[in-house]
Order: structure tokens, then sequence, then C-alpha cells
């Protein structure tokens, strides 16, 4: 049984403040997860190599798409605050995980990690500007 989170406390001058509830649980499949935020639910399945169905996309595809959305959201923000409105972004990552050789022995980690950003819509010179704030954030 899990414990019910406290309702996160309005704290004066924290407008900054952003708070984010994921929950998870097992399905009828092994290694199938049923996953919700906020009114959205979707589907992560472990991978094949743990005997999982590995159909839907696994957690660390799922991290690096999350990883990917913020940069392209927040380049876009970022943007917008300098008065650049029409800006395309893509983002492309590509990881490594090899298990024979671990970064930690405490937990996992990738071994490499890959992002390339393409910034269209502004000056070359305002695009690499903006890859390097979003790298600070």
């Amino acid at each position: 049984m899990l414990a019910r989170r406290p309702e996160p406390r309005n704290i004066a001058g924290m407008s900054d403040l952003r708070n984010y509830a994921i929950a998870a649980r097992s399905t009828d499949t092994f290694g199938r997860v049923l996953c919700s935020a906020r009114a959205h639910h979707f589907i992560i399945d472990g991978p094949v190599q743990n005997g999982c169905p590995g159909e839907e996309l696994t957690p660390p595809e799922a991290f690096l798409a999350g990883v990917a959305a913020c940069g392209v959201e927040l380049i876009q923000v970022l943007g917008r605050q300098q008065g650049h409105e029409n800006i395309g972004v893509k983002v492309q990552m590509q990881a490594m995980l090899d298990r024979s050789n671990p970064v930690r022995t405490d937990y996992t980690v990738f071994n490499s990690v890959q992002l390339w950003l393409e910034v269209s819509g502004v000056e070359s010179a305002v695009a690499f500007e903006l890859a390097e704030q979003f790298k600070k954030k």
C-alpha cells in the first residue's frame, strides 16, 4: 500500500515552485507498466533482455525523451523571452549502457549520452547562445 504524499504547501514568494506527480503500477502483462501523469495514461515496457514485452517505450527511452522534450521546450521559452517568436528546435539523443562495463557499481547510469540540437528561425549566433543557455539550466 502506498502512503499518500502531503499536499504541497503554497509558500509565499515561491512562484517558481513546480510540483509533479507521477504514478506507475504493474499490469496483467509481466514487465508492462501503466503510468499516469495528471489525466494522462501511458504504457512503458521493460526491455526484452529482462524478459519483458519491449513493445512500448522502455524506461531509458522515456527518460531520454523527457530530456529531449525539455530541450525543445526550454530553448523555445528562452528564445521567446529574448524576443524570438518563431524558433524551431530539433533534438536527437543517443545513449549507450554497457552492463559489462558499468560507470558506477552502486547504481546504473549510461556509459555515454550524446545530444544534438538543431535550432532554426534565428541567426546562428543566437542559436548557439540559446544552446549554451540550455546547457546551463
